[in-house]
Parts: structure tokens; sequence; C-alpha cells
């Protein structure tokens, strides 16, 4: 029997990258999956290929009426909610910061941060009824130190962080638990420029990234997920959970100055 088996999962951006591992690996678990997305053909074609426990409806997170349709479908089809991902993303404005307008970033928090408190809103409910549930939320280390993302992208994922913790409190009285995933460098189509670079060369250029010596895949972060879905994670609330190879530790022992790396017969 998989971790999942008979709950109802909504994955937002769940038909690529890192939703798309997850979608694979929640109904590999058991677990019935909506997909929301907006990329019509990939949703159609991932939700044909694992069959009837997986549908697909399409989502814009910016938009509420979208959102509270998806749950409130979820629920009304499958008869019950036991996890939200909070996965939906886009790299959103970029350059300096007296060269974004205030439409990016509009455009930007609206599906970053917005978007992830509409999911949480409507899902509540639902699982406050029930007396169980898991909303999780993607998040990133660009939420937790500067300079490692865009400015408004970094800004909402730490609002994302915030967000977490505050709902995690309130919900957590109600058997909801609330927690994010602070992804490393991940191989995803956003990394990859939608497609401007070839998965090889962004794994190539995400080998030596962090301490350990291979690219983050979305499967990692899908594993993660696994985790705070299921009853593994089942007094975990309120976490930021860092899923990075170790990028957040500091600077790699490769990199240190040589006196830090000395032999003890080194030192006096």
């Amino acid at each position: 029997m998989g971790k999942l088996e008979g709950r109802v999962a909504v994955i937002t951006g769940g038909a690529s990258g890192i939703g798309e591992g997850t979608v694979r690996l929640f109904a590999a678990e058991g677990a019935r999956v909506v997909i929301a997305d907006i990329q019509d053909p990939l949703g159609e074609a991932l939700a044909s290929e694992l069959g009837d426990s997986v549908v697909y409806q399409r989502t814009n997170v910016a938009r509420e009426d979208d959102v509270r349709a998806c749950i409130e479908g979820a629920k009304d089809d499958f008869g019950r909610l036991d996890c939200l991902f909070n996965n939906a993303g886009f790299g959103g404005a970029v350059g300096p910061i007296d060269e974004i307008t205030v439409e990016e970033y509009d455009s930007t928090m609206n599906v970053l941060l917005r978007g992830v408190f509409i999911g949480i809103k409507y899902a509540a409910p639902i699982m406050q009824e029930q007396g169980a549930g898991s909303i999780i939320s993607t998040a990133s280390v660009a939420g937790l130190r500067a300079g490692e993302g865009p400015h408004i992208y970094s800004v909402a994922k730490a609002g994302v962080i915030q967000l977490t913790k505050s709902a995690a409190l309130e919900l957590g009285e109600s058997g909801v638990r609330v927690n994010c995933i602070c992804p490393g460098a991940i191989v995803t189509p956003l990394v990859s420029g939608g497609g401007t670079r070839s998965v090889e060369d962004v794994q190539r250029a995400f080998t030596h990234f962090q301490p350990v010596r291979r690219p983050g895949m979305p499967e990692d972060i899908a594993r993660a997920a696994l985790f705070l879905a299921s009853d593994d994670g089942s007094f975990v609330n309120g976490h930021a959970l860092v899923v990075d190879g170790g990028f957040m530790a500091g600077r790699q022992w490769s990199q240190q100055p040589e006196m830090f790396r000395a032999h003890r017969d080194m030192m006096p």
C-alpha cells in the first residue's frame, strides 16, 4: 500500500518540472491527483498517461475563481482534500530595481505569493472540517538569503515562508499542517530559460553548485513533498524544509581559504 493510498491531492503547476515529478510520485503512492496548471497540452497528456486516478484542471493561480473552482471541484469529485501543493511559479520580474515596472511586480506577486494565499484560503475550511490535511508550498533558498534570485521573486518567496509559519499556527490547532519547501538549484524548465538552454547544460552547471556533487532534480523535491504530505511528516508543521544539497550551509569546503583546510599537523 502506498503512503498516500486513498488520499486526494491538488498540485498547482503540476504539468511540468517539480510539479510533474510530484504528480508522478503521488500517483504512484496511491493518491488521486488533480493537476492544476495553464499548460493544457502537457497537463492533459500527463493525466492521460497516468490513468483514471489523475485529472487535469486548467487553473491560473493568479485568478481567485480558478483556484476556488479547482479546490472545491476536487472535494466535490473525490469527496475530500488531503493535500494541496502550491507549486505553480515562474521567474517573474527581472533586472535592476529601477527598471522593474509596477505591472511586472504585480504579475510576479500575483502568481508567487497571492496564488499561495488563495490556495490556503480555500483549502483550509475543507481540511479543517475533516480535521486533517497537509498544505505545502514551494518557496526557495532565494527567500532565505538575498542574491539568490531576482528581487521580486526573492521577496515573494520570503513571503511564502512567513505565510507558511503564520498559517501553520492557526490551522495546526485543527489538525491541518502547513509547511513549505525551499529548493536549491533544481533542473527544471524554469531554470533552463524555457528551453533556451539544454537540460544537459543546466545539469553540468548545477553539478558543482553545492557540496553534493550532482544537480538537484524535480524528484528530490517530490520526495520532500511526499514526506510532508504523508503520515511520515505528521508532526511537522510551520517548517521551511531546505532541499539544496548543502548550498545554504555556507561556503563549500573546497572554496574555503587554505588556512582553514590545512592539515592538523600545520596547526600551532
